[in-house]
């Protein structure tokens, strides 16, 4: 095994959370692959630079209170970034009810007082705010009981 790529990939790994897909695709690019880069993999492992659960956890928890996605959203993409359900729900553990629900409050609370500007029907404004919800990835059922709150 390379000891530089090995310190190349570790650096990579330190740099922020990765998946091991994100970082075999790095090592690709470095012409490594095969054998040597599941060692490669293997190591960082077990130095602790990469681990899907961590990875899950930062990337959940950041998406949800940085950009206000619901739990459907950010399953889906730790889905397709290839990780496993175990590590995925650990992630979806990072989002506690209490918070979901109020983000989700605010979130609506905020549209509603844009959309009120322009849209005069109530029931053009509740369709809009329901599909900008789903949009951002929250559970139907909980917008609509939330929708209709208002």
């Amino acid at each position: 095994m390379d000891r530089l790529i090995l310190q190349k990939a570790a650096s990579y790994c330190a740099y922020q959370e990765r998946t091991q897909d994100e970082v075999k695709l790095r090592l690709k690019k470095w012409n490594v692959w095969g054998d040597e880069a599941d060692e490669i993999i293997a190591e960082l492992i077990s130095m602790n630079y990469l681990s899907e659960e961590r990875f899950a956890q930062t990337y959940a928890g950041g998406k949800f209170r940085v950009k206000n996605w619901g739990r459907m959203k950010i399953r889906q993409e730790l889905n397709r970034r290839g990780l496993s359900n175990y590590s995925i729900e650990k992630g979806m553990s990072e989002i506690k009810d209490e918070a979901y629900i109020s983000t989700l409050k605010e979130l609506l609370t905020k549209k509603k007082r844009l959309l009120e500007k322009t849209e005069t029907d109530k029931f053009k404004l509740k369709q809009k705010l329901v599909r900008y919800a789903l949009g951002k990835g929250y559970e139907s059922e909980l917008v609509w009981r939330l929708v209709g709150e208002e």
